[in-house]
């Protein structure tokens, strides 16, 4: 038996034998592992798409302890890299692990959350660590609303910004909104869809957030559009809500909620939507459920969850709501995510001055893996439309949604 005692010879022998076992866990698949010495080891007899080129011996190590984080984290820092698209390489590793087995359920992730449950504080850091790092970075690469969730492409032709002002119009119809209508919004981001019921439909709008830079931006841009009388910006946490509203929306809050939480977010729609009123909420989702990977929830979305449609019932079912509509729109999330791609891209040497070269492929990483998510079907984005269940002034159809409007 061959001595492992700290040599050179013995050092190469245990890195190339991480390394095949490394490959030997995406046997099948057309991918290719390089170490630092030139050493390339294939996971298949097919040509590669991609290589996943392994800079030390330090991060061969992590990615066999723990694949996502040690991925994400050395992919940050440039000791690991990916050649040929990063997207295909994503598509490839998505596809392949919707194969592996599924070993939690609902109540295994219950019990997960219960040691690091979203309570008020924990959300307000959440926002910090993703929505407070600055404004200007995002006005870098979303369009000039700043709405950072999935926008709705009608027309195939549209611009990023046209499409996610049709976003702001398509959720305004399936709330079927009238002047004067009161509106209550969760989680409002930079106050776009706001601004918009307010300035296109007649409503008052209050909007709850609590990360700081947004709610001060929405602020500002309600006093320069002139609509700071009919939309109030309100840095408190959902669970305070206890207005008396005519439609209760939530565009992109729920992921950051808390599975524990859907009980008490459905009480408190309950609570505020009067009697013939509708409510809204946009999400992305997950066809079956299961946690966010290791490194999404600790580098990018801490306290984050992406809920199948079987969980949103807990907000649902306890408060007997009725679901009037379900529609999904993971296609139009990855088109969003491209034109983001494209824009930050555009500006990447901007960014990497606004902070370092390791957030930029921090961020890089998080688009790609993010497009080729809603591509693979591993993600998908749900508008869920309900109302109290006696409610009988309810639509009966879509085609007020969609008349006069071009299809995506």
């Amino acid at each position: 038996m061959r001595r492992t005692d700290g040599s050179r010879g013995d050092s190469l022998f245990l890195d190339r034998w991480f390394a095949k076992l490394l490959s030997s866990l995406a046997r099948g698949l057309p991918v290719e592992v390089a170490l630092w010495d030139g050493t390339v080891y294939a996971a298949s007899s097919e040509p590669a798409a991609s290589r996943v080129s392994i800079q030390s011996r330090q991060a061969l190590l992590g990615l066999l302890v723990d694949p996502s984080l040690a991925f994400g984290d050395a992919f940050a820092r440039g000791q690991v890299t990916v050649s040929g698209d990063l997207v295909r390489f994503f598509e490839i590793m998505e596809s392949a692990g919707r194969q592996a087995p599924r070993w939690f359920d609902n109540r295994a992730w219950r019990w997960l959350r219960r040691l690091s449950p979203n309570t008020r504080a924990a959300s307000r850091r959440n926002a910090r660590h993703h929505y407070d790092i600055g404004n200007e970075f995002y006005r870098l690469w979303l369009d000039e609303d700043m709405a950072y969730t999935c926008a709705y492409f009608a027309d195939p032709g549209m611009t990023l910004a046209a499409a996610q002002r049709a976003k702001f119009e398509h959720i305004a119809r399936k709330l079927r909104l009238k002047p004067g209508d009161r509106v209550v919004e969760a989680g409002c981001g930079w106050g776009g869809l706001a601004l918009h019921l307010a300035r296109e439909h007649g409503v008052t709008v209050r909007a709850y957030n609590v990360a700081h830079e947004q709610v001060a931006h929405a602020c500002d841009c309600a006093r320069s559009a002139g609509l700071a009388g009919r939309v109030e910006f309100v840095e408190d946490d959902w669970r305070s809500i206890a207005d008396e509203c005519d439609a209760f929306v939530s565009v992109g809050m729920l992921e950051h909620v808390g599975l524990e939480n859907y009980r008490q977010l459905g009480e408190v729609i309950h609570r505020s939507l009067k009697p013939g009123g509708l409510a809204l909420l946009h999400t992305i989702g997950r066809n079956a459920a299961r946690p966010l990977d290791r490194w999404t929830e600790r580098r990018i979305f801490p306290g984050g969850h992406v809920p199948s449609l079987r969980q949103m019932m807990d907000i649902f079912e306890p408060r007997e709501f009725s679901i009037l509509d379900v529609e999904n729109l993971r296609l139009h999330y990855a088109r969003t995510l491209e034109c983001w791609r494209g824009n930050f891209e555009s500006r990447a040497a901007e960014v990497e001055r606004m902070f370092d070269a390791d957030f930029v492929r921090m961020w890089r990483l998080y688009l790609n893996a993010s497009i080729a998510a809603f591509r693979t079907g591993a993600m998908q984005l749900f508008q869920v439309v309900f109302a109290h269940g006696g409610n009988n002034a309810v639509p009966r159809t879509r085609a007020d949604v969609y008349a006069g409007r071009p299809r995506a």
